[in-house]
């Protein structure tokens, strides 16, 4: 395909996510505790308005949201490693970003899903600082970001390590077990206007940022070796790359909890439908993460109406099992003659 012709289908891709999330975001404000409800009452109704205007509308959007910030990250962090199965939590980010809404929890003694804004930035501003640290940590452990091998391998440490003492915070501190156990399965309910503001402003940040490094990606798809032969600077623009990984999946884990396998499956379903230049990856793998999720979230509300199942296990379900059949089509594909 030309470079012309990825363009116009990455285009069409685009408007057609666009368009799914727009979908999205309307069914979820008429998702209700019984099924689907009719939001034209809501015109009509005092009561309906404030459920569709202030609790369905905004968990949608912010659902959205969310995705999006998890498979942006999930692009880059594919992209940065160069490995189809890298996802945003790869780096002890998850772990960190628990841990600091833990040490958050113990220090306000309260909800981790409150309403309050300065709360709300709070517990942004410690799960990112979590995740931060975690992902600093990893580097010191790997001795920078040149080896991936190693850098895989202290993430993976750092997040069980990081994992542990938000455990044993929680233990310590029985009052935000509650807290804590809804933050660990994942959830959408509590997600205000507040929040919704947060995450797309920290999404276009991320956005602008993650464009303006895309040409490294591509570079580094091409090789190490080509990337140093361009003349372009890996060391700083890696550490670049990693902090906006860190602010991205900090943000989202603090007003939804650990989502699982949005950030990993949104840029392999991109890439199985366009094959395009890492800045329309970026955008569509955000797209498209947005999509995952508010469509998770839809089931969680639908499937075991009126009682509704944490949307972070429904996402380790499907996301499991869509894990699975790739493996299963990777071995049948090379068995094939």
């Amino acid at each position: 395909m030309t470079y012309q012709g990825a363009r116009c289908s990455a285009r069409v891709v685009a408007l057609g996510l666009l368009m799914l999330c727009a979908l999205g975001i309307a069914l979820g404000s008429a998702v209700g505790s019984t099924g689907i409800e009719s939001w034209f009452s809501a015109l009509h109704d005092d009561t309906a308005w404030h459920i569709v205007w202030d609790i369905r509308l905004p968990r949608s959007v912010g659902a959205c949201a969310a995705g999006a910030l998890l498979g942006l990250a999930g692009a880059l962090a594919q992209g940065l490693f160069r490995n189809p199965l890298a996802d945003p939590y790869l780096l002890g980010s998850a772990s960190g970003a628990s841990l600091g809404v833990a040490v958050a929890l113990a220090l306000f003694g309260g909800n981790p899903f409150a309403a309050e804004f300065l709360v709300r930035l709070g517990l942004t501003g410690a799960a990112f600082v979590g995740a931060v640290l975690a992902v600093l940590l990893t580097l010191v452990l790997a001795r920078g970001v040149q080896h991936t091998l190693r850098l895989l391998l202290a993430g993976v440490i750092v997040g069980v390590v990081f994992g542990a003492v938000a455990s044993l915070i929680t233990l310590m501190r029985p009052d935000v077990l509650q807290g804590m156990q809804g933050f660990l399965l994942g959830s959408t309910s509590f997600i205000g206007w507040n929040a919704c503001v947060l995450m797309l402003g920290v999404l276009l940040v991320c956005l602008v940022l993650a464009f303006a490094l895309s040409r490294v990606l591509d570079a580094l798809s091409l090789g190490e070796s080509t990337a140093l032969s361009l003349g372009l600077p890996l060391v700083p623009v890696r550490v670049a790359l990693v902090c906006v990984l860190a602010l991205a999946t900090g943000t989202a884990v603090a007003q939804t909890g650990l989502v699982a396998f949005v950030g990993l499956a949104a840029p392999h379903l991109v890439r199985s439908v366009v094959k395009t230049q890492h800045n329309w990856i970026v955008l569509l793998s955000a797209l498209m993460g947005g999509v995952l999720l508010l469509a998770a979230d839809l089931l969680a509300r639908l499937l075991l109406s009126p009682q509704e199942m944490p949307v972070g296990v429904l996402t380790a379900v499907l996301g499991g099992g869509y894990l699975l059949w790739l493996m299963y089509r990777s071995q049948t594909s090379r068995a094939a003659p």
